[in-house]
């Protein structure tokens, strides 16, 4: 067959190759995250693929955090980022399905399940645990509350140090990525009604529960602390 005749691949497909090769490549490699990556050059004749392709898969990758591309010093290979999946749905929880309902009450529903999944755990596998980290986070809670309001940050940090002891990075990323996409809605879901007291209350509920090792009270706690963000969607859809 000559050249001429040969079939031309989609382009699509050329760089789809090309991403699933350079992700060979660093597990052939047994790269680590920060490790070096070779040059565009020498991927282009290690690979066997044009230059064009070595860009579109290098630029894909970057965007899933697998490639860190740091101008003037090369390229390395990526922390995991979740920043690509926290754009994607703070878009799609601000469109209401053909169907009806809201994709950010889905949003809440998974997010909800991983935190009454994650409480059981920490009092199945880790029922030793120090949590003081979240204990000294409730106080400051308090002192917030006082004052009138508890700031979001603090908010997240409680559940960012609750689940420490589970030593298990992608927790924090996942929950850091639901916290990430509230922000950016924050303005669609409106204030939040409940009062500062009461969202110190229902912390301390969940944390208590788990200090206890009560499973069923870990987790009728963390279903009660997700009322609020409830309540705030059943607003936004004029419920």
């Amino acid at each position: 067959m000559s050249v001429a005749d040969r079939p031309v691949r989609p382009r699509a497909s050329r760089a789809a190759e090309a991403r699933e090769a350079v992700k060979r490549l660093i597990l052939d490699r047994g790269l680590g995250v920060g490790d070096p990556l070779p040059t565009e050059s020498e991927l282009m004749k290690e690979l066997g693929i044009s230059r064009n392709s070595v860009r579109e898969a290098l630029k894909a990758l970057q965007a899933v955090g697998i490639v860190e591309i740091r101008h003037g010093f090369g390229m390395f290979v990526g922390r995991m980022s979740l920043g690509g999946l926290v754009d994607e749905l703070a878009f799609h929880g601000r469109i209401t399905p053909a169907g009806g309902g809201h994709h950010l009450a889905h949003l809440v529903q998974v997010r909800e399940a991983l935190e009454s999944g994650l409480v059981i755990q920490l009092i199945e596998r880790h029922r030793e645990a120090d949590l003081s980290a979240a204990a000294d986070v409730l106080d400051q809670m308090d002192a917030e509350a006082r004052l009138g309001a508890v700031s979001p940050e603090t908010d997240r940090r409680f559940h960012d140090v609750l689940y420490l002891p589970l030593r298990n990075p992608l927790v924090g990323q996942l929950l850091g990525a639901f916290w990430d996409v509230y922000h950016q809605l924050r303005l669609d879901l409106g204030a939040p009604t409940e009062p500062p007291r009461e969202v110190v209350r229902r912390h301390r509920v969940i944390h208590n529960a788990v200090a206890a090792g009560d499973k069923q009270a870990a987790v009728t706690a963390v279903q009660a602390h997700f009322d609020g963000v409830r309540g705030r969607l059943a607003r936004l859809r004029g419920c």
